[in-house]
């Protein structure tokens, strides 16, 4: 029986985990949907909404806790500006896993996570902006 047993381990170390979920969580908010394995995107989905809910919080204890989380402080930033003031009516449910079917290499199951109500135009705008500072310097 698994009584207890909060959480899936992914056959990782703590350590490698806590990264992961940092890299994830903030690739997941720079573009607002993303895809990886099943069991990670619903293991990402409870680290997410917590974020987003001190996101909604706003105030500077809440700002500190999702940088302690997060690896860049353009995550926390989009997270305070754009995500929290989004989700300030929504109780819960910020995000969603869709299933994707299979990898072609090893036939592990594949999702899409999302941000419910999503900017479409966030997905590559990082890369876009990037790519245009590059042409403008050459």
């Amino acid at each position: 029986m698994r009584h207890a047993r909060g959480y899936r381990r992914l056959n990782r170390t703590h350590e490698h985990r806590k990264a992961l979920w940092a890299n994830m969580a903030g690739s997941l908010i720079e573009h607002e949907q993303i895809k990886t394995t099943l069991p990670k995107a619903k293991e990402l989905r409870r680290i997410v909404e917590k974020l987003v809910t001190l996101g909604k919080r706003g105030d500077l204890h809440a700002r500190r806790q999702a940088a302690s989380q997060l690896k860049q402080d353009a995550y926390v930033a989009k997270l305070f500006d754009v995500l929290g003031p989004r989700y300030a009516e929504r109780q819960g449910g910020y995000v969603r896993v869709l299933k994707a079917g299979f990898r072609y290499g090893d036939m592990a199951p594949m999702a899409i996570i999302e941000f419910v109500d999503r900017d479409p135009e966030a997905k590559g705008a990082g890369d876009r902006a990037r790519l245009e500072a590059e042409e403008a310097e050459a």
